[in-house]
């Protein structure tokens, strides 16, 4: 793969690792964040950043990952944000803004067309697999935009994920990713009220959850968070 200029505002809990397994392929990686950035990004040598514009003049590609559609907003639009980066940008590579975060469709459908009336790309990318799957460059990635813009960053998406799929225009991959959470919620939510029937009848929740595994029943929410719950461990992840 030709080495790129990366960009990545926003190292949390998932963005840290997804920008680490970047900047391990050799691409060359600017960041900013709220916070500070993890020792080992800097050690492994991305190049920190004052602000999210001077990150969008630096990379070709500018991925963002952070909390909620107030917060990419800002990131994009607000003073010193993406969009004075590409706006004082030159040159004749055409810059794709991909944002990771999970927010609402509707706002990244206008997102994407203000990033385009600037002469750039916009994907909408959010995932699933949380901090393990970041880490393990395992997470499903649910993209939302062009499907030549699609073809062209597939080959980064691929350092962070496993399962990627475009599901559409602009702001499918956030509906996708809505979809996922109303599966996710409802299935947590079930069990929860099975393993707390067991424990009120007087089963072991455990062995309980161990004989559902075996059947129709199982679920990855049975088996990772069903496990937590049996165990009291109720970290949370964000």
């Amino acid at each position: 793969m030709t080495k790129l200029k990366l960009g990545f505002v926003g190292l949390g809990i998932m963005g840290a690792p997804m920008a680490g397994h970047l900047r391990a392929a050799g691409h060359e990686l600017f960041v900013n964040t709220r916070g500070d950035v993890p020792k080992a990004l800097l050690d492994a040598g991305a190049v920190l950043c004052k602000t999210a514009a001077e990150v969008a003049k630096q990379a070709e590609v500018i991925f963002t990952m952070v909390p909620d559609t107030p917060d990419v907003e800002a990131v994009l639009f607000g003073e010193n944000g993406v969009a004075a980066g590409l706006q004082a940008s030159s040159g004749a590579t055409r810059r794709t803004v991909v944002d990771m975060s999970s927010i609402s469709p509707i706002e990244t459908k206008a997102f994407a067309k203000k990033i385009n009336a600037l002469g750039c790309d916009y994907l909408d990318a959010p995932v699933s697999g949380g901090e393990v799957g970041a880490k393990n460059a395992t997470l499903s990635i649910m993209v939302g935009g062009d499907e030549a813009v699609f073809a062209k960053v597939k080959p980064l998406f691929e350092l962070m994920g496993k399962n990627i799929t475009l599901v559409g225009g602009n702001g499918d991959g956030q509906t996708a990713k809505v979809a996922n959470q109303i599966i996710v919620a409802l299935n947590i939510e079930a069990v929860a009220e099975a393993l707390l029937f067991a424990a009120k009848a007087g089963a072991d929740p455990a062995r309980v959850r161990q004989a559902l595994m075996g059947g129709f029943a199982s679920s990855k929410i049975l088996e990772v968070h069903g496990e937590r719950m049996v165990k009291r461990t109720f970290d949370p992840g964000f």
